[in-house]
């Protein structure tokens, strides 16, 4: 199954699984129910055409071609499923070991495609029924015994097309998740390749300018040199973050450490790459008092790293403002605060921050850093929460757990 996966599209697969199984389960079943457990009718013709049928299916690429191959398909998997199970299914009364066997084979129809699988269902019960008309007893068809299966087997065929929407559903939103992921990324990668292009061709005119570069040319580009520098260390920044962030996603999100706040954020400021001297001046730390938390520090490190790009964002569409992080220790209850002053929040969007997939502004980013947040910090038994007014500041709020000191030793 597994090779035949690797090498054909889902439904060729499928198809091909299911040959092996039918050539396999014609002559075995055609004992059992002969045999072992008599049942009232049993036919080996039918058992051997429908054998006959599944041989080439681990083939039919190279056997049929085209429209021959899809109506080759059509044909075997409509006589195998609805056609030979419905007509057993009146041939032995609809007992109660030919309702289920039917009812099997409609599941296994109805994994197909629904309007094909409809198709296919409607040929194949029409059929059997035609030619049990013409071999048993056509009154039997409006029967107590036939008509009291009908609704269950509708319900079915309903229950396993909506289970198939929502796994498509469910593909569709990863194929999201994955359009967005990329996309941000080329976003926060575009600016600082389209710096480092612009530098280059800087750097290169002035050497095409002059054989001899003046000491103001070396100056120049020496600047543009690091500036380079500087957008390869952010962009190096960019992907360790959503490495981080990814990573975040798959592992556990316990806390198993004890860490100490002030380092996680003084890791942060070293780590995260100002765009200038001025951009690091914006930030300001104020240690009321350290404290320590239940926590993992790595995971620390996504949390506050989230919450300073967002605020220097903040700063850069407003045109203004400072970050203030206070570490608050002294309370009973001990906190992070991340304030900037850049440009707020709407009242309307403040409920949907931590929602996943949901960016402010939109298009501004993934959707994924505040609700990774979020989720961190619940599994750690601490609390998030966000205050914010439009144009004049916005707070986040970090509470932690208290952590005896001995423990934390």
């Amino acid at each position: 199954m597994q090779r035949y996966e690797r090498k054909f599209d889902h439904a060729t697969w499928r198809y091909i699984v299911l040959a092996w199984i039918g050539c396999l389960g014609m002559p075995t079943y055609y004992l059992i129910w002969t045999y072992v457990f008599p049942q009232a009718y049993e036919s080996l013709p039918l058992r051997l055409v429908g054998a006959a049928l599944c041989v080439p299916a681990p083939w039919a690429g190279t056997l049929f071609k085209g429209p021959l191959r899809d109506t080759y398909l059509f044909v075997a998997v409509t006589y195998v499923l609805p056609f030979q199970f419905t007509f057993l299914f009146l041939m032995n009364h609809a007992s109660g070991v030919w309702s289920q066997s039917l009812l099997v084979a409609l599941i296994v129809l109805f994994h197909f495609s629904t309007a094909w699988a409809l198709m296919s269902f409607a040929t194949g019960v029409a059929g059997a029924c035609a030619l049990f008309a013409l071999v048993g007893d056509p009154a039997f068809l409006s029967s107590h015994q036939v008509l009291q299966n009908l609704p269950i087997y509708a319900f079915t065929i309903v229950v396993v097309a909506v289970s198939k929407v929502g796994r498509r559903v469910l593909a569709n939103e990863k194929l999201a998740g994955m359009a967005q992921g990329l996309a941000t990324v080329s976003h926060e990668l575009r600016t600082p390749l389209v710096s480092v292009d612009a530098n280059v061709r800087g750097i290169h005119r002035r050497l095409n300018a002059a054989a001899n570069p003046s000491p103001a040319d070396w100056h120049e580009m020496s600047e543009a040199m690091t500036r380079i520098q500087h957008e390869v260390r952010h962009m190096n920044h960019m992907v360790d973050l959503f490495l981080l962030s990814a990573a975040a996603v798959n592992e556990q999100l316990e806390a198993d450490e004890y860490v100490s706040m002030q380092e996680v954020v003084e890791s942060v400021i070293r780590r995260y790459p100002f765009t200038a001297q001025s951009q690091r001046d914006a930030v300001r730390i104020d240690v009321r008092a350290d404290f320590t938390f239940a926590g993992k520090h790595e995971l620390s490190v996504v949390i506050l790293l989230n919450l300073l790009r967002n605020a220097l964002k903040a700063l850069h569409r407003a045109g203004k403002g400072r970050i203030r992080i206070i570490i608050d220790g002294k309370r009973a209850t001990p906190r992070l605060l991340f304030i900037d002053t850049g440009c707020g929040i709407p009242a309307p969007q403040l409920p949907m921050i931590f929602k996943r997939f949901y960016s402010y502004p939109p298009k501004s980013g993934s959707g994924i850093g505040l609700a990774l947040c979020k989720e961190i910090v619940d599994a750690w038994k601490a609390r998030i929460r966000c205050v914010s007014r439009e144009w004049a500041y916005t707070i986040f709020v970090l509470e932690f757990p208290p952590v005896q000191l001995a423990k934390a030793k």
